[in-house]
C-alpha cells in the first residue's frame, strides 16, 4: 500500500506541473491572452515548443507591423512611440510576458488587445 501511495505522490508532485503547463492545440487558436502567454512561455521540453514560440513571435510581430503600416502617413494615428534605438525583439517579448503576467485581468481578452495595452503603457506617444 505504501508503494502505491508513494507512486501517486510522485506523480502528483513531480509530473502534474509538467502535464498542466503543456501547450495544447487549442492554445494555437489564440482567442485569449492566456492562450498566447502559454504559447510564448512554452517549455523547451514541450513537444510543441518550436511551433508555440514561432507562433507567439509571428503573431506579436505581425500585429505590430500591421499597426505600423496603418499608422504611417499624415492621417495615421500614433499610439505607440518606441525609443531610439528600439529594444530588441526578444527583450520586448520578455517585457510583454512579464507585464501580461502582472495584469491577469486582461487574460480573457484577445491577445492583440493586451499587446497594445502593454505597448501603450510602456511607450506612449507624448502629445
Amino acid at each position: 500500500m505504501r508503494c502505491k501511495t508513494s507512486s501517486l505522490m510522485f506523480v502528483l508532485v513531480f509530473l502534474l506541473p509538467v502535464i498542466a503547463g503543456a501547450v495544447s492545440e487549442k492554445d494555437f487558436e489564440a482567442e485569449t491572452t492566456e492562450e498566447m502567454i502559454r504559447l510564448c512561455t512554452a517549455s523547451p521540453e514541450d513537444p510543441l515548443y518550436h511551433q508555440a514560440i514561432n507562433f507567439c513571435h509571428g503573431y506579436l510581430v505581425g500585429a505590430f507591423h500591421y499597426y505600423e503600416a496603418t499608422s504611417m502617413g499624415p492621417a495615421g494615428i500614433k499610439l505607440v512611440c518606441l525609443p531610439n534605438p528600439r529594444p530588441s525583439r526578444n527583450m520586448t517579448f520578455d517585457m510583454f510576458i512579464d507585464w501580461a503576467k502582472a495584469h491577469r485581468e486582461y487574460w480573457n481578452e484577445p491577445p492583440v488587445e493586451t499587446e497594445f495595452r502593454f505597448l501603450m503603457d510602456k511607450w506612449p506617444c507624448k502629445p
